[in-house]
């Protein structure tokens, strides 16, 4: 359970990344805001923007035309569709304590990246039940505007910090010794 809970904190991290155009790279840098972006980075961003805000709120009637029909979440549970991203998006909403910031976006005209920085106090549903500060990045790819699949990379040590402090965390996570007598 907790895998899916931070399989879903990912994702939402993804969805609050960005992406672009492979002729032009677009960032929330200062210094790269006087470039120019091309339209389809534009487009992805905006589309990234709509999901984070779906994350903020828990209104998911803007993840449709964001987010196309075939999207595949890739998880450490298996892949995932668009229905499941709602319903992360309905739970996540649901943490009040829940902030998010995108540290930094960088996209081309098929992929978004974004470095993220999660923290709260977990709710037990969401996230488990004690106070977590994390960072990940988000990866999500794009066709045409919509967001096709995502990958999200935890850093390990904020990812050991939350299990070590989630009681039983740590020896669900041991595989299952089968048939050894000692």
């Amino acid at each position: 359970m907790k895998k899916i809970q931070l399989a879903y904190v990912c994702f939402v991290l993804f969805l609050v990344s960005c992406n672009s155009d492979s002729k032009s790279v677009a960032t929330t840098d200062t210094q790269a805001a006087d470039k120019a972006i091309s339209p389809a980075t534009q487009k992805n961003l905006d589309a990234m923007h709509v999901i984070d805000k779906a994350f903020m709120t828990g209104d998911i009637s803007g993840v449709d035309s964001v987010v196309a029909d075939n999207f595949v979440d890739h998880t450490d549970k298996g892949d995932m569709n668009r229905d499941s991203l709602k319903s992360m998006i309905k739970m996540s909403a649901a943490d009040k304590t829940m902030k998010m910031e995108t540290i930094k976006e960088v996209a081309d005209d098929e992929y978004a990246f974004a470095m993220m920085h999660m923290s709260g106090t977990g709710d037990g549903v969401t996230m488990p039940a004690v106070p977590y500060d994390m960072h990940s990045v988000e990866v999500v790819k794009f066709s045409n505007g919509k967001a096709i699949e995502h990958w999200g990379y935890v850093l390990m040590a904020d990812a050991a910090k939350m299990m070590a402090s989630t009681p039983g965390a740590m020896e669900k996570m041991k595989p299952a010794e089968k048939g050894k007598k000692k």
